[in-house]
C-alpha cells in the first residue's frame, strides 16, 4: 500500500513520559497507521526526520482563543508553535452558551465585543468551530462567568436559588452538547460575590456528565492557601477532577511560598483528583484591576481604551506624567490591558516542573501588545526550560503537553504517537527550538518548529505559513 505520509527516521517522543526511541512513522487519512524501526512501503509525502523529533501536538490547555479560532482559523500565534489542540473557556469566560444583554462585563470583554458573542449553546459553537475549519483542534470548558451573566442582573452580589438553579440547567443542557467541564474565575469581581455554595451547586452537575473543574481561584496572593482549600472542596463536593489554573504565588509578599502551596497539593493528591496548569514566564497579563496596582513591581499598559497613546508604557512612567499616584492613573486607564511583573523566577520552575503540571500558555489574542506566551509558551518549555536550563528530560516536557493533557481533559485518541490515533503530529529540532517572542516584540513565530500536521493535513512548515486548515470541535 501507499502511505499518505511517511517520516523517516525520527526520533519520536511518544507523549507518554516514557523513553524517546528512533522509528519510521506513516499517516494514513487522519490517523498514525504504522509505527516501525524501517518501513519501506511507499508515500505520497516521504519526509526525512534525521536529528528531528517526532511527538504529538501539542495541547494547549488554558486559552482565550474562543472567538479567535473563528474569526481569524489560520491562528498562526498557535499552529507555529506546534499546537495542534486548545482548549478555550477558561478562567470563567465563555463564548459558548454566552448571551450579551448589555455591555460585556470584565473580564469577559477579553474575548470580544457584544456583537461577537453569537454562540448561546455549545452546539451553535461546536457548528461555528467545524464552518469556520481552523487550523486547530478547539474543545471548550463553560464559563461560570458567562452562565452567571446570562441569568442575574447584577454580577456584583451572590445569586439566588433560582438563579442558580437556571445556571444548573444550561450547564447540564452544555455537558451535553459536548462541553468539557465547568471553569470559573473567581478572583475577578464579576465572579467574586459568588458563594462558594453556589459554585458546588453548578459542580454536581459535573460528576453525571464526566466532567472536570478547571479554577482561576479566589486569589493567587496572601489568601492562597484557602483559596485552594476551597477549590479542592469544590471538587470532592462535586466528585470530579480540580485543574488550578495558572498554578502561581503572585504579589511580592507571596513570592516563594509554592513550597507550601505545592506541599497541600501533595497531601490533597492522597484523597483526590488535583493538578495545575502554568506558564513558563515569570509576568502574567489580563485586564487592569485596581486591587493589583502596587509599587512592588513593574506593571506595564497594554492596551487602554481612553487613553491608547500609552500602550507599552510602564503605569508608573504614565502616572509620573500625569502627576498623580499610581492607583489615580489606574483608574484613569480603564478599561484597559496590563502586564504584571507580579512572580518570582524559582516558584515558576517549582511549578513548572511539578509532576502533575500540565503548560497552556493563557495568551490573550485580542490585546494588541499581548504578552510573548500567546506565541512562544510551548517552545519556551522545550529550549530554554528543558534543554538550555535542565530543569526536566525532553521526554517530561513533551508529556506535559501532550499525553497528560489529552487524559486529563478526555481528548480519545490523541495525545500520543500510537498506531491507531489521530496524525495531531510536531516534527521540531531539539537543538534550535525557541521562543523567539519577547515583550517588547512578541508577535512571533517559534524557531525550531519544521512541520505540524492535524487530522493528518499537513498544517505549518518550515516557512512559517499555514498550509492547511483540519481542525474540529472536540467533544468530551
Amino acid at each position: 500500500m501507499q502511505f499518505d505520509y511517511l517520516f523517516k527516521n525520527v526520533t519520536v517522543i511518544d507523549g507518554s513520559g516514557g523513553a524517546e526511541y528512533r522509528a519510521d512513522v506513516a499517516v494514513q487519512g487522519e490517523r498514525i497507521a504504522q509505527i516501525a524501526p524501517s518501513i519501506s512501503e511507499s508515500a505520497h509525502h516521504e519526509i526525512d526526520g534525521t536529528g528531528r523529533v517526532l511527538a504529538p501536538g501539542f495541547i494547549d490547555v488554558h486559552t482565550h482563543d474562543d472567538i479567535n479560532v473563528i474569526r481569524m482559523p489560520e491562528y498562526l500565534p498557535k499552529i507555529s508553535q506546534g499546537i495542534t489542540t486548545v482548549i478555550v473557556g477558561n478562567c470563567g469566560i465563555s463564548a459558548a452558551t454566552a448571551t450579551m444583554k448589555g455591555n460585556v462585563p470584565d473580564p469577559m470583554n477579553l474575548l470580544g465585543d457584544a456583537e461577537q458573542f453569537i454562540y448561546p449553546t455549545v452546539a451553535a459553537y461546536a457548528e461555528a468551530v467545524e464552518q469556520a475549519k481552523p487550523a486547530v483542534n478547539v474543545g471548550t470548558l463553560i464559563g461560570h462567568t458567562a452562565l452567571r451573566n446570562n441569568h442575574m442582573d447584577d454580577l456584583f452580589r451572590e445569586a439566588t436559588r433560582e438563579e442558580i438553579s437556571a445556571m444548573r440547567e444550561q450547564l447540564r443542557l452544555a455537558l451535553q452538547q459536548g462541553g468539557l467541564g465547568l471553569s470559573t474565575g473567581l478572583a475577578y469581581a464579576s465572579a467574586f460575590h459568588s458563594t462558594t455554595e453556589e459554585v458546588m451547586a453548578l459542580a454536581e452537575e459535573l460528576a453525571a456528565g464526566n466532567g472536570i473543574y478547571t479554577t482561576h481561584l479566589r486569589s493567587e496572593f496572601e489568601p492562597i492557601l484557602e483559596a485552594l482549600d476551597e477549590a479542592f472542596r469544590i471538587g470532592r463536593h462535586g466528585k470530579v477532577p480540580v485543574v488550578v489554573s495558572h498554578h502561581k504565588c503572585a504579589g511580592a509578599k507571596n513570592w516563594g511560598r509554592t513550597v507550601e502551596t505545592l506541599k497541600l497539593f501533595d497531601k490533597v493528591r492522597q484523597q483526590q483528583d488535583v493538578s495545575c496548569d502554568c506558564y513558563p514566564y515569570s509576568a502574567s497579563s489580563s485586564t487592569l484591576d485596581v486591587k493589583q496596582i502596587t509599587e512592588d513591581f513593574d506593571i506595564i499598559i497594554t492596551w487602554s481604551q481612553p487613553h491608547p497613546e500609552v500602550a507599552g508604557q510602564s503605569l508608573k512612567q504614565i502616572a509620573e506624567s500625569w502627576a498623580m499616584t499610581l492607583v489615580e492613573a489606574g483608574k484613569r486607564l480603564m478599561p484597559a490591558g496590563a502586564i504584571y511583573y507580579n512572580m518570582d523566577e524559582q516558584d515558576v520552575r517549582r511549578v513548572l516542573s511539578y509532576p502533575v503540571t500540565m503548560v497552556g500558555s493563557d495568551g490573550l489574542p485580542n490585546d494588541p501588545m499581548p504578552h510573548p506566551r500567546l506565541w512562544g509558551a510551548f517552545p519556551r518549555v522545550l529550549g530554554h526550560y528543558s534543554r538550555d536550563e535542565k530543569l526536566f528530560p525532553l521526554t517530561v516536557a513533551v508529556h506535559k503537553m501532550t499525553g497528560m493533557s489529552a487524559a486529563r481533559f478526555q481528548l480519545a485518541e490523541r495525545g500520543l504517537v500510537k498506531c491507531g490515533y489521530y496524525a495531531d503530529l510536531v516534527m521540531f529540532d531539539p537543538e534550535t527550538v525557541r521562543d523567539v517572542a519577547s515583550f517588547s516584540h512578541p508577535q512571533q513565530p517559534a524557531a525550531g518548529i519544521e512541520a505540524v500536521m492535524v487530522n493528518g493535513v499537513m498544517s505549518y512548515g518550515r516557512d512559517k505559513k499555514v498550509i492547511g486548515r483540519a481542525g474540529r470541535f472536540l467533544r468530551r
